[in-house]
Formats: structure tokens, C-alpha cells, sequence
């Protein structure tokens, strides 16, 4: 479930408690947590709604400023069934504190190296996480397309954006404008696999 940058904001400040998504299932579910932009958010609830249904409260609980707006965004979503999304904020994304954390012993750093080594053997291309955190080291803040065509492999950028997704959840790597760049965790651990 994505949220564009004007919401961001309202997020973080638990303004916003509510979305709407046209789905044909559900895209997240009740009692889990969801990372975006502004942060952490706890999914309290995920139920079907009629467009009918409709509040002006809803409108200004989902952050915009009328029902109007909000019917107007529900058009131009992807047709679906209607679902009402609770959630509230839990606080700042976890993975900002992560990547700025060493590990703290040889056991952390060989635990890294183990979920590393997982997702080299669960890929169906083989090994990445060397060649992917290596790329972006010697190339920070370049596009993710031009990314994926240096590797041997040719990974198409969306996979490719997805095994960075990977890396990021471990605090390896950091998503700018444009581009990555390897966090002070991600540098750590690409010099002890260099």
C-alpha cells in the first residue's frame, strides 16, 4: 500500500488513520505493520466498504480535504473491491536506525552474512548480494536501470529494485532521489566479503 509525499506528513503526525484502496484482495492485513516514507504504521484494520458508505469524516480522516477529493482518487485507482484500511503510526521507519548500526561482534556480522548467503541460495539466478552492494558502491546515486544493466546477469531494474529492497530491509543500503548508496552497516559488510 503506497502513499504519495503529500501524506506523508499527516502520517507521521497520526492525522491520517485511514486509507482507501481499490483492490481485488486485500494488500495488507489487520495486526501487521507496514514501513512508508513518514514511517512505521500499525494495520489495525482491513474491511470492504461500499463507495456509498461514504463519509465526509472518512475523507478528512484519510487526509484529504473533501469527500469530492477523495471520490476523485478512488477514480482513478485500479478497479477493485473497496476497502477501508485502519492503522495508526508506530514511528520511524526501523531500517534508519539499523543501517546506522555496526554490528556489535563477530556473532551480528556473521549473522548478516548468513541472511546474505540465504538469499543468494534462494535466488534463482544466483548469487547477488556481493555484485548488488559492490554496484552501489562504486556508483552511488545512479538509477536503478543502469544498475541492473552492469551486472552480468542483466537483471531487468524492477527485479533488480526488489533484491535492493532486500538489502535495505537489512540496513545495508540507503534509497536516495535517485539511486542508493551503501550505508555505514552496508560498508561494513561489504569490506568483510571483499
Amino acid at each position: 500500500m503506497l502513499f504519495r509525499q503529500p501524506f506523508f506528513a499527516g502520517l507521521a503526525e497520526g492525522r491520517i488513520t485511514v486509507a482507501f484502496r481499490q483492490w481485488r484482495r486485500p494488500g495488507v492485513k489487520a495486526g501487521g505493520t507496514l514501513i512508508t516514507p513518514a514511517g512505521q504504521l500499525a494495520i489495525d484494520s482491513v474491511e470492504p466498504v461500499e463507495a456509498s458508505e461514504l463519509q465526509e469524516d472518512d475523507a478528512l480522516r484519510a487526509g484529504f480535504a473533501s469527500l469530492a477529493e477523495l471520490r476523485r482518487d478512488l477514480r482513478a485507482q485500479r478497479p477493485g473491491m473497496l476497502y477501508r484500511i485502519g492503522f495508526h503510526y508506530l514511528g520511524e521507519d526501523p531500517r534508519l536506525a539499523l543501517r546506522e548500526s555496526l554490528p556489535e561482534d563477530e556473532a551480528g556480522m556473521l549473522e548478516i552474512l548468513r541472511r546474505l548467503a540465504r538469499l543468494d541460495a534462494a535466488s534463482s539466478t544466483g548469487p547477488w548480494t556481493k555484485a548488488v552492494l559492490q554496484l552501489i558502491n562504486q556508483h552511488p546515486a545512479r538509477r536503478a536501470g543502469d544498475l541492473a544493466a552492469m551486472l552480468a546477469n542483466g537483471l531487468d531494474p524492477l527485479a533488480f529494485k526488489l533484491n535492493v529492497r532486500k538489502l535495505k530491509n537489512l540496513g545495508l543500503t540507503e534509497s536516495l532521489g535517485t539511486g542508493y548508496r551503501l550505508s555505514p552497516r552496508g560498508a561494513a559488510v561489504l569490506e568483510r566479503l571483499a
